[in-house]
């Protein structure tokens, strides 16, 4: 899964958010590092739920315009879980290594 990806989910989890609300959140969990453009983010969300991850909540007219709140379905909150599992192992794996590694002397 790529991060992107995960992040959107990652931000729908908690609650059902508008497309707007999505870039924000997925910019607040990134610390800034990942920042979706509007295109990219709709792309996304119709990817997304053309595979199940997530579906409309609901839709509200807002000044003239809809706006459309996205919600993780089940098999989404599913395939995050198991994400967000293969990633702590990755990073176990890392700092393992990473304590293994034999201390240099000097700058690196």
């Amino acid at each position: 899964m790529q991060e992107p990806t995960f992040l959107i989910l990652t931000a729908l989890a908690g609650e059902p958010l508008h497309g707007y609300g999505v870039i924000q959140s997925v910019a607040s969990l990134s610390a800034g590092d990942v920042k979706l453009r509007a295109g990219t983010l709709y792309g996304a969300l119709d990817r997304l739920t053309e595979q199940g991850l997530i579906e409309v909540d609901r839709e509200e007219a807002v000044d003239g315009r809809l706006r459309r709140y996205y919600k993780l379905t089940d098999n989404g909150a599913g395939a995050l879980s198991a994400e967000a599992e293969r990633l702590r192992r990755n990073a176990a794996a890392a700092e393992t290594q990473l304590r293994r590694r034999p201390l240099m002397g000097g700058a690196a």
